[in-house]
């Protein structure tokens, strides 16, 4: 019998509230809640620019590297939109996850990959149409061992704490995710301060003074 796990009920987002934070970059996230953060040292493999936006709820995998085992059981987990959040301890000593099991993930619709620790084949990571890898290190050692069942149970990936269903952000800038509840909490707080910017680029591009704009005295 396998022991690879069955799909586990994890907790729905609305899919009207998803959509209003697909709108939201992670730099007004974390300006309200700076505890949703993902350590800054957990870069896209692809230049600013040129790195697509990562959205999609978690499902995760800790490994104790070399054991990578952890990734394959999350893998069985994957549905289309979801990210794979790998907890390798911010190792560099070994990859969890390269080229084979990232191709796989584009081919079944996943949303992309945040590695807190080392990836490798890094070029055909990152050249995968529309699916953002986030990594802590690159390393060409793989990993050495699949007993690792540690998957959708809470993880700490740069110093930020994701259980399943979390909603995972990213763009060039860095990653930020945060609960659910917490998603239906920070919503229309989002939405006001991009309103708040947007007004600030109108009302500097009419050339109004900086002072008056931002309010200086």
């Amino acid at each position: 019998m396998s022991d690879l796990p069955q799909p586990a009920p994890i907790p729905a987002i609305d899919p009207a509230l998803l959509g209003r934070w697909r709108r939201v970059p992670v730099a007004v996230l974390v300006d309200l809640a700076p505890e949703c953060q993902i350590d800054i040292a957990i870069r896209p493999l692809r230049p600013a620019g040129l790195q697509p936006a990562l959205f999609g709820r978690a499902v995760t995998a800790r490994c104790d590297v070399p054991d990578f085992g952890a990734v394959l059981r999350a893998i069985a987990l994957i549905e289309p939109g979801d990210v794979l959040m790998i907890d390798a301890g911010a190792s560099a000593a070994w990859a969890v996850i390269g080229e084979i099991l990232g191709g796989h993930l584009h081919r079944i619709g996943a949303s992309g990959i945040v590695c807190d620790g080392a990836v490798r084949d890094s070029a055909a990571l990152a050249g995968l149409a529309d699916f953002p890898v986030y990594a802590r290190h690159v390393n060409p050692l793989g990993p050495v061992g699949a007993q690792g069942k540690q998957v959708n149970q809470r993880v700490t990936i740069g110093g930020c704490q994701i259980a399943a269903g979390d909603l995972v952000l990213g763009d060039a800038d860095g990653l930020a995710a945060l609960s659910p509840a917490r998603a239906a909490e920070l919503i229309d707080l989002a939405e006001a301060k991009l309103a708040l910017e947007a007004e600030w680029i109108s009302r500097l591009g009419a050339d109004e003074p900086i002072e008056r704009v931002f309010g200086l005295r």
